[in-house]
């Protein structure tokens, strides 16, 4: 098993940056494909990008493609979202979370492993 724990989320003005990590606990870290969520009032959970066990493969939804990037490192059990050019509609709260396998399906059913969520606040 994993255990998650999402920091980094703040408010920031449009058009800025912020960057997100999540730590993990257990040994197995690099084992895991790591993944990005949001989940904003009212709204299903999506999906945003994941990595997988090396780093050497990202995945990204096209809604935050060329704005959003994933990396991990893996000596200090941690994954990270470096997200630019916020809008105010990136207004969500944000989850890391781990699954066992590349490719396949991204959904966030998917997904075996939550973190407890970072709030990230866009203002206009």
């Amino acid at each position: 098993q994993v255990q998650l724990v999402e920091s980094g989320g703040g408010l920031v003005q449009a058009g800025g940056s912020l960057r997100l990590s999540c730590a993990a606990s257990g040994r197995t870290f690099s084992s895991y494909v790591m993944g990005w969520f949001r989940q904003a009032p009212g709204k299903e959970r999506e999906f945003l990008a994941a990595i997988s066990w090396s780093g050497d493969s990202t995945y990204y939804a096209d809604s935050v493609k060329g704005r959003f990037t994933i990396s991990r490192d893996n000596a200090k059990n941690t994954v990270f979202l470096q997200m630019n050019s916020l809008k105010p509609e990136d207004t969500a709260v944000y989850y890391c979370a781990a699954k066992y396998g590349w490719g396949g399906s991204y959904h966030y059913t998917e997904f075996n492993y939550w973190g407890q969520g970072t709030q990230g606040i866009v203002s206009s």
